[in-house]
């Protein structure tokens, strides 16, 4: 199916930084504990590093402990698809941007909440608006 923002990697390379290319397009993970993102005390909304799409909301973000930023649910139905990922020898759910495809991390049912999930997200894969920031 096709996706609302398609890009060569040319032009996904040219839009990123190398490491944010890695992580939205390899499926790469940046280090526990390295985001610039995994502490944000601002509320707001986080995006996609590759489309700008909304994804989560600072209403919806926790700190797990597990040196990734953390959420409970996505910004809206639709904004998230979710994948088997077989990869290192084991299952988990990959969870991508809808709108690009961009590899955001993965999802797990440990979470605190009602939910019972968390969406355990890399911070190169997303951007920060905070709240009255329209761009």
């Amino acid at each position: 199916m096709p996706r609302e923002v398609e890009l060569s990697d040319e032009e996904w390379r040219e839009r990123l930084r190398p490491e944010q290319f890695e992580v939205l397009r390899k499926s790469a993970t940046e280090p526990a504990w390295s985001g610039d993102l995994l502490h944000v005390d601002s509320e707001g909304v986080f995006r996609c590093a590759g489309c700008e799409a909304e994804l989560f909301s600072t209403d919806n973000k926790f700190e797990s402990g597990s040196g990734w930023p953390s959420f409970d649910r996505a910004m809206k139905d639709g904004t998230i698809e979710q994948h088997t990922d077989r990869s290192f020898g084991m299952a988990r759910t990959e969870i991508l941007c809808a709108r690009c495809g961009g590899h955001l991390g993965h999802v797990f049912n440990d979470g605190p909440t009602e939910t019972g999930e968390r969406f355990c997200v890399n911070s190169l894969s997303l951007s920060f608006s905070p709240e009255g920031d329209k761009s």
